[in-house]
């Protein structure tokens, strides 16, 4: 089954229809922002790492108009009531559904300066990117909102300099509010992301450099395989991921802001800690060799797409995979069955793992056989029917009307 998707034209049309359901005004605009996908890199960001990432062409609108009321009124096609919260009530934990996603942007963006000010807002959301896939939807839903609290309290599209800001205000509403403790990756790609290219991110020197990422020029396609398991990344196992090595960071780092990067012997050192303060050894080398080798992988495999060398490319996608089944401990059953189908090579699960969606790289006349084999194997083993899309690089977030 393949994943359906709407024009810009559409997405516009829906958001509009939902805002006048909803509420008696009309809406100033429609923005959007597009979920991602990440190439490589996975499980880095939050440690100094590297990731490349890119914008998915499909996006989450937001219809909006301002209010005086000093409430967000939010209602979306996926949930059942519009949500209505005081924009003074919210703060960590609260709200404690999706309109945190909502919310939490807002607030984050008013207390470090982002958006300038909001008395209020009226919201109707509606969205093509799959949610609990692994393809961030939910960075999708806080860059769309950010932009256009951004626009609507300034009068103008954000630079890139208020969109790094904005990054750090949706990063702190996904870590406060809603209580994921992601490390921007998504949210750098949903606001920065360039049609045609991908993203080499540094969360060290907090470089991006756009990667020319031109498929169809060589023959091949981004198959992206959502395994449709349960998925979510605000239940403790991703956290728990964070936990280890946030806690090697502030034990080892040479000070505020260190992170493995900058540890030499990193692993070694790890261990040693791990022994002296009676954590389990074997599992705090196993993360730190991931981050360690997956922040050297994703060096190579940037070199690799600059030089074209797609054959080294998908070899590291494999051992990107095999790392975070093996070392990290973040795939399903579903997503090594996935992997497996699709023959390893150029093969790989992507976002925070838990479930979600596996990414292929591969010729364009292997599709049909590829999600052939992917669907045999998840009906022989009684998993949920995968659903398909093939990937293009998309534009950031924008306003669309």
């Amino acid at each position: 089954m393949w994943i359906k998707t709407r024009s810009n034209d559409q997405l516009v049309a829906d958001a509009k229809a939902l805002f006048d359901k909803h509420f008696d005004a009309q809406p100033v605009g429609v923005w959007a922002a597009p979920g991602r996908v990440n190439l490589i890199g996975e499980h880095v960001d939050y440690a100094g790492g590297v990731s490349i990432p890119f914008a998915l062409e499909q996006n989450t609108a937001v219809a909006v108009a301002t209010r005086k009321d000093g409430k967000l009124v939010m209602v979306s096609d996926a949930a059942d009531e519009p949500v209505s919260v005081d924009l003074a009530a919210v703060g960590p934990g609260s709200p404690d559904n999706w309109a945190g996603y909502v919310a939490g942007t807002v607030w984050a963006g008013l207390k470090d300066g982002g958006i300038p000010s909001c008395a209020g807002l009226s919201i109707a959301v509606t969205s093509d990117v799959p949610v609990g896939s692994g393809l961030s939807s939910s960075a999708a839903l806080e860059c769309s909102t950010a932009v256009a609290a951004y626009e609507l309290a300034t009068g103008h599209a954000p630079d890139d300099a208020a969109r790094a800001r904005l990054v750090k205000a949706c990063m702190r509403a996904e870590n406060e509010v809603v209580g994921a403790s992601t490390g921007g990756l998504d949210q750098n790609a949903s606001l920065f992301g360039k049609r045609g290219h991908a993203l080499e991110l540094d969360f060290s020197s907090g470089a991006l450099d756009l990667v020319p990422f031109d498929l169809a020029a060589r023959g091949k396609v981004l198959l992206i395989a959502d395994t449709n398991a349960p998925h979510s990344l605000s239940d403790g196992q991703y956290a728990s991921r964070r936990g280890v090595i946030d806690d090697v960071q502030e034990a080892l780092g040479a000070g505020p802001g260190a992170t493995l990067r900058d540890i030499p012997d990193a692993v070694d050192r790890a261990c040693a800690w791990a022994k002296d303060t009676g954590r389990d050894e074997d599992v705090v080398r196993r993360r730190v060799a991931h981050v360690v080798e997956e922040t050297a992988r994703t060096l190579e495999a940037a070199q690799a797409l600059k030089e074209g060398n797609l054959d080294r490319f998908a070899e590291l996608m494999r051992d990107s995979h095999l790392s975070l089944r093996d070392q990290y401990e973040v795939t399903t059953p579903e997503l090594d069955s996935v992997f497996d189908a699709a023959g390893q090579l150029g093969a790989r699960m992507t976002g925070g793992g838990f479930g979600g969606a596996v990414i292929v790289l591969l010729d364009q006349d292997k599709v049909d056989d590829t999600v052939a084999a992917i669907e045999s194997a998840a009906k022989d083993r009684g998993f949920p029917e995968p659903t398909f899309l093939v990937a293009l690089p998309g534009e950031g977030a924008r306003r669309l009307a």
